[in-house]
C-alpha cells in the first residue's frame, strides 16, 4: 500500500513538473516564469550601486527565497525521473545547476581579496535567464533554422575572417605605423570595427587611398550585416512552407494554404482539411516519459518513443 502511495505520489510530481496539459502543470510553470523573470530582475538591481547600497537587506532576502525554490524544483525533477541522469546532464539541467549554485558558493567566499571571484560566482545566477527557453515554442524552429544554415553561415564567417585579413593587411601598408595603423593585428582590428560599422574611431586613415578603401569597407559593412540574416530568414521560410499543403479551395481553386487553415485567403470560403488536421493534432499530447522526460508521444501510445518505458496515462 505504501508503495503504491509512493509511485503515485512521484508519477503525480512528474506530471506536474514535466507536463503542461494539467492544471497543476500550468500553474507551475507561470509560477516558474515569474520566478525566473523576479531574479533576474534582482540580478540586476544588485547591479546598480545606488539601489544596492540603499536596499541591499531585501535584496539579500529576496535572492535567498528565491534561490530555495530554484532548489526545490531542482532536486523535485531529480527525484520524479526515474533515471535522473538524464536530466542532470541534459542542457536545462546543467542550466538549473548553474543557476541555483553561486548563492551557496558565495557563503563560504568571505574576504576582500576573494570579492572578485565573489562577484563573478554571483554573476553566474543569469544563467537563469536561459531558463526561460523552455517556455518558448517558437525557439525550436529558429533553432533547427540555424542548424540548418551552419554550414552556409560558416562559410559566410570565413569569408569575412579573410577578407578583414586582406584589408587590414592593405591599410597597413597604406597608413603605417605614424598613422595609428602599428601591426597587422591591429590594422586587422580597424577592418573588423570598420566594416561591422561600428567605428570607435580610435584608428583612422590618413592618406586619401586609406580614406577610399576605408569608405568601400563601410559600404560593404551594411551588405555583409544582411547576409546571416538573409540565410537564416530562408531557413526559416523553407519550414514555414513545410506547414503549407497543395490542396485547392473547392470554391476559387486557390492554393498554397497553410494546413490549420480554416477559410480560403481568396474568397473566405470555408476550407474542410483543416478539420482533419486538428484530428490529427490531438492524437499528440504533451505527456513526458517519467524515465527520460522525452516528450511529443502519441495519445495512444503506452510506450516511450525513446526508451520504451511504459507510460503513465
Amino acid at each position: 500500500m505504501k508503495r503504491n502511495q509512493h509511485k503515485n505520489w512521484k508519477t503525480k510530481l512528474h506530471e506536474i513538473i514535466y507536463e503542461a496539459d494539467t492544471y497543476e502543470g500550468k500553474l507551475f510553470d507561470i509560477v516558474l516564469l515569474i520566478l525566473i523573470i523576479l531574479s533576474i530582475i534582482v540580478v540586476m538591481l544588485e547591479s546598480v550601486s545606488s539601489f544596492k547600497a540603499e536596499h541591499e537587506y531585501l535584496l539579500d532576502k529576496a535572492e535567498w527565497v528565491i534561490t530555495i525554490l530554484f532548489t526545490i524544483e531542482y532536486f523535485a525533477r531529480i527525484i520524479s525521473i526515474k533515471k535522473p541522469s538524464e536530466y542532470i546532464f541534459s542542457f536545462y539541467g546543467i542550466i538549473d545547476f548553474l543557476s541555483t549554485i553561486p548563492k551557496y558558493l558565495a557563503i563560504y567566499f568571505t574576504g576582500t581579496h576573494t570579492l572578485v571571484a565573489l562577484r563573478a560566482l554571483r554573476l553566474m545566477r543569469v544563467f537563469r535567464i536561459l531558463k526561460l527557453a523552455r517556455f518558448i515554442g517558437a525557439s525550436n524552429n529558429f533553432m533547427k533554422a540555424l542548424k540548418a544554415s551552419k554550414a552556409k553561415i560558416f562559410v559566410f564567417l570565413s569569408f569575412v575572417v579573410i577578407l578583414c585579413t586582406i584589408l587590414g593587411t592593405v591599410m597597413y601598408l597604406i597608413e603605417g605605423e605614424e598613422n595609428g595603423f602599428t601591426s597587422i593585428p591591429r590594422s586587422v582590428y580597424w577592418a573588423i570595427v570598420t566594416m561591422t560599422t561600428v567605428g570607435y574611431g580610435d584608428i583612422a586613415p590618413h592618406t586619401p587611398i586609406g580614406q577610399l578603401i576605408a569608405s568601400m569597407v563601410m559600404i560593404l559593412g551594411y551588405g555583409i550585416i544582411a547576409v546571416p540574416t538573409g540565410i537564416v530568414s530562408s531557413e526559416m521560410t523553407k519550414a514555414d512552407a513545410i506547414n503549407t499543403n497543395t490542396q485547392s479551395c473547392p470554391s476559387c481553386s486557390a492554393e498554397n494554404h497553410r494546413d490549420d487553415a480554416e477559410y480560403c485567403y481568396e474568397c473566405g470560403h470555408e476550407l474542410h482539411f483543416a478539420e482533419a488536421l486538428k484530428t490529427a493534432q490531438l492524437k499528440i499530447n504533451t505527456q513526458s516519459c517519467p524515465s527520460c522526460s522525452a516528450s511529443s508521444h502519441d495519445s495512444e501510445a503506452d510506450f516511450c518513443k525513446e526508451c520504451g518505458h511504459k507510460l503513465n496515462h
